[in-house]
């Protein structure tokens, strides 16, 4: 009887791996999720809002006659070629081509800061030309409320990704870190579908 205790005792715990593993990395991943949840409910909000008080405006103006949509329209261009340019970075390190990370990792950011510079000149123009300001009207405070909120994330987004570009040209990238690029892809996406959303509601309707 006691040897049969003892036989219990000291059997070998059996780990059932089958599910996956909250590792580091899906815990990155899951937590970047989270956070595009509740900026998606941000923005959504902010552009319903926008869609209410334009409706029940009269006087409110159409966007093409104040805002450079030619501009805009090439601003959105490179925010998209910009995410193809994540997506080949991304591919790139996940083959092990830290060259290819580099290369396109480097454009993403470029078209990020054309993205901003052009967004500044536009609104250079708009208030030292067109004398819009955020107390304006409520155009005018909605454009430069909306706008600005995702220009900010641009630029975090462009922070975001540029430090991991130096971290790859020091050479410091041991390909596990692919999960990092891959939750940094997940971030500039979302900040691009946004802009199409912005640019289709306060530029082109």
């Amino acid at each position: 009887m006691s040897e049969a205790a003892a036989v219990e005792t000291h059997a070998p715990v059996v780990i059932d791996r089958t599910e996956p593993q909250l590792t580091p990395g899906n815990t990155g991943k899951l937590g970047m999720w989270m956070f595009l949840v509740g900026d998606a409910m941000t923005f959504g909000v902010a552009i319903a809002a926008y869609g209410a008080l334009r409706i029940g405006n009269v006087n409110w103006p159409r966007p093409s006659d104040i805002l450079g949509i030619d501009t805009t329209a090439f601003m959105t261009f490179v925010l998209i070629c910009s995410s193809l340019t994540m997506v080949k970075a991304l591919s790139g390190i996940q083959h092990g081509n830290v060259a290819q990370l580099k290369k396109y990792l480097a454009l993403t950011v470029l078209g990020g800061l054309t993205f901003l510079g052009l967004q500044a000149y536009e609104w250079n123009m708009l208030i030292n030309y067109e004398g819009l300001s955020i107390k304006t009207s409520l155009f005018s405070a909605t454009f430069f409320a909306l706008t600005g909120f995702h220009g900010m994330h641009v630029f975090g987004g462009v922070c975001y990704n540029s430090t991991i570009l130096a971290n790859a040209m020091r050479g410091h990238w041991p390909g596990a870190n692919a999960k990092i690029v891959e939750i940094a892809g997940l971030y500039w996406h979302f900040v691009d579908l946004v802009w199409i959303l912005i640019f289709t509601f306060v530029y082109l309707i």
